[in-house]
């Protein structure tokens, strides 16, 4: 089981991580959602996975899957966070997410990339996790580190350049509006946009986690965005 340690439930993870089939936390800082897929001088991601089913203990395979954890740990539970509405659910996901990873590496494809994959498993989990607990509850974009920026980003498009003062809802309000809306979109348009816009996904990217073609995760972005436009025209009411 992956053991972590939390410095606040509030504060976001900045926390190592461990497993009980060998795998001690090192105390390093997570590495930044930039460096997940292993740019700069460390391994790729799908080299990290490959030496973690290939070689034993004295090969290096615990570290490997040590490192993934660490890499992931800041990047995965924020997503996981927005998903369920709760930091403490995403932490117990966060550990099972990293569980499945460990009992299921032989299931990792060879030439598949692990970030998708790796998504996948979350994901399953997190919906997993909702039915346990009978909390369907709605992305918060509210709870992410400059989600501001990002709904500050949507009002302006939603709102245009073109519009007045008055027809255009106070800052605050629309931010808080459109925080609201996306939460009250259909959760396969809500999870899409979610992965897209404010997880940087590649539309294959959220395609395979979602298991869908392209052309579907473009559709329902186009859906989302269109639902958003529509309620916010309308005068922020339900969509």
């Amino acid at each position: 089981m992956v053991a972590h340690d939390s410095h606040s439930r509030s504060g976001g993870p900045g926390r190592g991580a461990a497993v009980h089939a060998g795998v001690g936390s090192s105390g390093r800082s997570p590495v930044s959602p930039s460096d997940a897929a292993g740019r700069g001088d460390g391994p790729t991601d799908e080299e990290l996975i490959s030496r973690f089913r290939n070689s034993g203990a004295e090969g290096g395979a615990e570290s490997a899957f040590e490192t993934l954890v660490h890499r992931y740990e800041q990047e995965l539970f924020s997503y996981l966070r927005r998903y369920l509405g709760s930091a403490e659910m995403a932490e117990d996901v966060f550990q099972a997410t990293f569980l499945q990873v460990y009992l299921k590496k032989e299931g990792f494809e060879e030439g598949r990339r692990f970030r998708p994959w790796l998504y996948t498993i979350a994901t399953n989990q997190a919906i997993d996790a909702q039915r346990r607990n009978r909390r369907h509850r709605m992305v918060s974009l509210d709870q992410r580190t400059g989600g501001d920026d990002d709904v500050g980003a949507l009002v302006e498009m939603l709102a245009g350049r073109d519009q007045t003062a008055d027809a255009m809802m106070a800052g605050e309000e629309a931010k808080d509006w459109v925080r609201a809306a996306v939460a009250d979109l259909p959760d396969t348009l809500k999870n899409t946009l979610v992965l897209v816009y404010h997880q940087g996904m590649k539309y294959r990217e959220a395609a395979d986690v979602l298991g869908i073609p392209v052309g579907t995760v473009k559709s329902r972005l186009h859906s989302a965005l269109l639902k958003l436009n529509e309620s916010w025209e309308a005068g922020g009411k339900s969509l």
